[in-house]
């Protein structure tokens, strides 16, 4: 254990815009205590517990089908409505909670920064992978409902994990840069969950993208949930509007963020102590 005194020293000696992958390896059991600390504190001292992962998306399910579904009359595509709509409320809420967590991580674990030398980009890390817990159960949700509105499964369901993993990036990319502005300004973490209210609407959660016009997707596509969700809606409900340009742009939008994410953070880390 060393002082922040001592931290910062050594943080300062490091002139790498990325952080050191063997000394992340070295406290790969941390990531696993970081992960489990953040699902006990998520759902300690909770009376609905996990529940809380399945409340979200049925109720954001329920409120767009009523008012999109029903009233607005959202095209989804020839799916029900209900299937549509929590097709990409699964993905979009791991990236809503991942984001929202991992941007909030390094407050929430002060001491962690300011009084114990480790691989802090594991913090936000963590709070991602926490996150798969509740994306699992929205999953098999999602198939279950599948099977209720008569679909099947095929062997496209093998390619969700691309789609996941571009989830994941985006998430921690994202977190990562609104994490390390966090920790300089404390407005971020207010205008945070305005925010993200403000990209589900810029991402096709309650409507589709027929809705842009075709010529227009690809710089929709810069937006990489715009490929995730409607890669989770072509896989499991052969209604997602999807090429392979909009692929390559989330892909490539989402390698820059993150670059962008771990260069900031591997910058602002040498001075965390100070401004936190």
């Amino acid at each position: 254990m060393k002082n922040s005194n001592s931290n910062i020293k050594i943080i300062n000696s490091n002139q790498s815009y990325f952080p050191d992958v063997r000394e992340i390896l070295e406290f790969k059991s941390l990531l696993y205590y970081l992960v489990l600390k953040d699902i006990k504190t998520r759902y300690s001292q909770s009376i609905i517990g996990i529940g809380w992962a399945i409340i979200q998306p049925i109720f954001f399910m329920i409120v767009f089908t009523i008012i999109f579904g029903k009233l607005a009359k959202i095209e989804s595509e020839g799916a029900p409505y209900a299937l549509f709509s929590y097709c990409a409320l699964v993905p979009w809420t791991f990236f809503a909670n991942g984001l929202a967590d991992s941007s909030n991580s390094l407050i929430n674990n002060i001491s962690l920064v300011t009084h114990t030398y480790i691989p802090r980009i594991l913090i936000p890390f963590s709070s991602i992978i926490g996150k798969f817990i509740d994306f699992i159960i929205t999953f098999l949700i999602l198939i279950l409902m599948m099977f209720w509105f008569g679909y099947g499964l095929n062997f496209k369901i093998f390619l969700s994990i691309f789609y996941i993993l571009l989830m994941m990036i985006s998430s921690l990319g994202f977190g990562l840069i609104l994490g390390t502005m966090a920790t300089q300004y404390r407005d971020v973490k207010h205008a945070l969950s305005f925010g993200v209210q403000l990209f589900m609407y810029a991402t096709p959660v309650a409507y589709s993208t027929n809705i842009i016009p075709e010529q227009y997707r690809v710089f929709y596509a810069l937006n990489p949930m715009v490929t995730v969700v409607e890669g989770f809606r072509e896989i499991f409900i052969n209604a997602g509007v999807i090429d392979l340009n909009m692929i390559l742009v989330s892909v490539i939008t989402s390698l820059v963020i993150l670059v962008i994410g771990v260069m900031y953070f591997s910058k602002i880390e040498r001075i965390f102590a100070d401004v936190i």
